[in-house]
């Protein structure tokens, strides 16, 4: 699909986006005939993420995508020669060229899903050689995704329902693809919309944004504007001088804010008519250049007057320093007073949006029961991921030839789990998660009401459970290449996640959760995983 029909297409991944040990490992499997081996590998991460009970799901789209389009040009098959050993037979780099991914089939937990410990994102089968060289970027392309959406799920939950949260990271991201990363994925976690204008165009992400003190601090009050008319929102009648209309206000305001008419900025005054004049309809004031209350507030306060005289209605404050908290309170009850005072009602509900370094200890304060901010600006906190940079996700075999592999490795926590296999979330009578449980592909489908002896990882024996309903995880995704079926939008993940998110448990919700959510195998899967640790032992 060309680029210019498809958008999204600009952001996918390359098959060379991987580690050097992917072609040494293909070589390998090439020379020993074993290239088109059928194997299964499946993508999953060992602990939640931020001290928490859950994590989201996310990364299946650019996956499926960069699956879709997946094919070693001449230049990359050329530098992987350059690279490996040079008498390499040059039917090797015959094969690469003809790799694609029609052999590969995919089943995945949809986007937006929760994800639990050792629970499969992704289960990946297909000639062992192609599968192997999807390892990193599939790793790339999930782990960081389902981080960021699960920083923003835990940011979201914190801030309630009511709030609106804007994502504007992308000057602190990792780069340019961590930065699109971020502002996609923090969208599907929750965020209401992002400063990202790229995300917008190619993700669909909703934009949003305001200005910036450079912009105020550009002024020093001289400047005339071309056209300092502005017609009323009706349509009808002459255009009236902003800046001359937003004068006489100030005088009013001043005196009612016990202000000399001389402390407001002269240049902020102008930066917010020239604001004003560019978005008569969507005015928004940047508060602190100088000062809240001697100089933005009243500044503000003069052009939306000026503004509302003509039928238009400012949008918004914004704070970026202080304390935001107390400082919404004020400018709230400035707004009541002087809509009182000059029979504006409108003023009262004008939107107070803050930023600054804003992390969950200052979302929580910000979020609290009273609190007058209505939007909140976060950057770094979201982005970077600052208390867990990394999911820790891996991509490990767990069989070949139809046959069960497993890691059994000095560290008992990376060991992994053999065979091909199903995953269920048993649910309970209210729709809330109860367990996941992990079973062999061949054994028989969980019952609602049935009782069902699963095994706890981490317990010592079998438990019994009796769910009310039974939810299959994994989806048919992709079959040998083709898509199963159309891929859900990033607005209808982001809603599923919102939903999935309702549904769990007020313990596994808490940030900090002692209660982790259980996942289970079921008898016959331990009994394998215990057969094939006796089998290794010497």
């Amino acid at each position: 699909m060309a680029a210019e029909q498809d958008p999204e297409g600009r952001a996918a991944a390359r098959p060379l986006l991987t580690d050097l040990y992917q072609a040494t490992m293909a070589l390998g499997y090439w020379r020993a005939g074993r290239a088109r081996d059928a194997a299964e590998f499946e993508l999953f991460f060992r602990r939640c993420p931020f001290g928490g009970a859950f994590a989201l799901a996310a990364g299946l789209r650019d996956c499926v995508r960069f699956l879709r389009a997946f094919r070693l040009r001449d230049a990359d098959v050329q530098f992987l020669a350059s690279v490996l050993p040079p008498d390499t037979d040059p039917a090797f780099f015959e094969h690469l060229r003809a790799l694609d991914c029609s052999e590969v089939t995919v089943r995945a937990l949809p986007e937006g899903s929760l994800a639990f410990p050792g629970v499969p994102l992704l289960q990946v089968s297909g000639p062992l050689l192609v599968v192997q060289l999807l390892e990193t970027p599939l790793l790339c392309l999930v782990s960081y995704a389902s981080l960021v959406a699960t920083n923003a799920a835990r940011l979201r939950l914190i801030a309630g329902p009511e709030k609106r949260l804007l994502e504007m990271g992308l000057r602190r991201a990792q780069g340019p693809d961590g930065g699109l990363t971020a502002s996609t994925y923090s969208y599907l976690g929750g965020f209401d919309s992002s400063s990202n204008v790229l995300a917008g165009q190619l993700r669909g992400v909703p934009v949003a944004g305001t200005l910036a003190h450079s912009f105020v601090t550009s002024f020093s009050g001289s400047e005339l504007p071309p056209d300092p008319m502005l017609v009323p929102a009706a349509g009808e009648g002459p255009g009236v001088d902003l800046a001359a209309k937003a004068q006489v206000w100030l005088e009013r305001v001043c005196a009612h804010l016990g202000l000399g008419v001389q402390e407001p900025h002269p240049g902020e005054r102008a930066a917010f008519v020239a604001y004003a004049l560019a978005f008569p309809r969507a005015f928004q004031g940047l508060l602190d250049s100088y000062s809240v209350r001697r100089s933005g507030l009243p500044n503000f306060l003069a052009v939306s007057l000026a503004l509302g005289e003509l039928g238009y209605r400012a949008v918004g404050v914004r704070l970026d320093s202080g304390d935001l908290l107390q400082q919404a309170q004020e400018i709230r009850q400035v707004f009541r007073t002087i809509a009182a005072q000059f029979q504006v009602p409108w003023l009262e509900s004008v939107s107070i949006a803050v930023s600054n370094n804003i992390d969950e200890e200052a979302l929580m304060q910000l979020a609290q029961e009273g609190s007058e901010v209505n939007v909140i600006g976060i950057g770094t906190s979201v982005v970077t991921c600052p208390q867990q940079p990394s999911l820790g996700c891996v991509y490990k075999l767990v069989a070949v030839g139809g046959q069960p592999r497993m890691k059994l490795t000095e560290d008992p926590e990376k060991q992994t789990l053999p065979g091909s296999k199903a995953a269920f979330r048993l649910l309970g009578s209210d729709g809330s998660p109860l367990m996941d449980v992990l079973q062999l592909a061949e054994e028989p489908v969980p019952r609602a009401g049935q009782e069902l002896k699963v095994w706890p990882r981490g317990a010592q024996g079998l438990c019994t459970v009796r769910p009310a309903q039974v939810e299959p995880l994994l989806r048919l995704c992709l079959q040998r290449g083709q898509l199963c079926e159309p891929l859900p939008s990033l607005a209808e993940s982001r809603a599923l996640a919102q939903l999935s998110l309702s549904q769990l448990s007020p313990a596994h919700k808490r940030l900090q959760s002692l209660a982790q959510y259980q996942v289970a195998l079921s008898e016959r899967l331990q009994a394998l995983v215990d057969s094939l640790r006796v089998g290794a032992s010497p």
